[in-house]
């Protein structure tokens, strides 16, 4: 009995680490550029996190899938085969974002294949995480970046003038007094919008079990990061209008970022606070209309 396990295990190790190979072999290239776009493009500098913690909320799931019964399942080079054609399809229309994204069915149909939809149900979440690790479209990109921009000059042009200080917007240019602020693609937000969800997601799934809850902290990045970009903007308007224009470049423009970051991250905890509350609050009030 202990031999058949071992030789069941050395077969499955063998079937895995087979697989890792072909996968290194075929994906090899378009890995190398994923990671240069995240170590060239700053909008995706969060993708080097993605794959680690992908694996750990896998490695979480490790009693249970030992617990699960093993029954690998021919169906999933199906799902093998939709990825390949994918990286297919991408590398001959040299549509980066498809030879990217080609990676989750592959990877859900190597574990149907070796384990059995049962383990993949299990790991629809680390898996279906994988996908922020891909840099969207460009042509995607730009359709939610300038209204962002158009988004964050508008609101720093309202926080301006209800400070009392005269200013003029002409698109996502604002003329101050002394000076012009220019609110350009780095400026519109998206970074700290991508940054936000992603963390967003993380923080939900590990404070809450209720996806009313999760899905609600997820929902609240996008306001907090349009806010808090426009609210950055604000402030930099205004020191630039009584300390300079160089104040709205160099240190101070990284710095206020990282700040504006933070506040918002902590605005989620805010967010999470008073959803429970009011939750709690809702369950109070239910379960004593109930016993009335």
């Amino acid at each position: 009995m202990a031999g058949e396990v071992r030789d069941v295990t050395r077969r499955l190790g063998l079937e895995v680490g087979l697989f890792l190979i072909g996968f290194v072999a075929l994906y090899w290239k378009v890995l190398v550029e994923l990671v240069g776009a995240w170590e060239n493009d700053g909008n995706y500098s969060h993708g080097f996190l993605i794959a680690p913690i992908a694996i750990y909320l896998a490695w979480e799931r490790k009693a249970e899938l030992v617990a699960l019964r093993r029954t690998p399942g021919n169906s999933g080079l199906l799902l093998v085969l939709a990825g390949i054609a994918l990286l297919t399809a991408g590398t001959l229309g040299a549509e980066l974002f498809l030879t990217r994204v080609s990676i989750i069915p592959v990877v859900a149909g190597a574990i149907v294949f070796l384990f059995g939809w049962s383990h993949l149900r299990l790991l629809t979440f680390p898996i279906g995480f994988l996908v922020l690790m891909v840099p969207l479209p460009a042509i995607i990109f730009n359709q939610i970046a300038f209204p962002l921009q158009l988004l964050a000059s508008q609101f720093g042009e309202v926080s301006l003038s209800a400070l009392g200080i005269p200013v003029l917007r002409e698109g996502n240019v604002i003329n101050l007094a002394y000076t012009r602020l220019e609110v350009v693609e780095a400026c519109s937000g998206i970074r700290s919008l991508v940054s936000l969800i992603t963390l967003g997601i993380v923080y939900g799934y590990f404070v809450d079990q209720r996806l009313s809850v999760r899905l609600i902290i997820v929902a609240s990045t996008i306001p907090v990061a349009i806010i808090a970009n426009g609210l950055r903007i604000a402030g930099t308007g205004l020191a630039a209008q009584y300390y300079g224009p160089s104040v709205a470049e160099g240190f101070f423009h990284t710095f206020s970022g990282w700040v504006v970051f933070v506040v918002a991250f902590a605005a989620i905890f805010g967010v999470r606070a008073i959803t429970v509350a009011l939750f709690n609050l809702a369950s109070r009030h239910t379960s004593g209309s109930a016993t009335a």
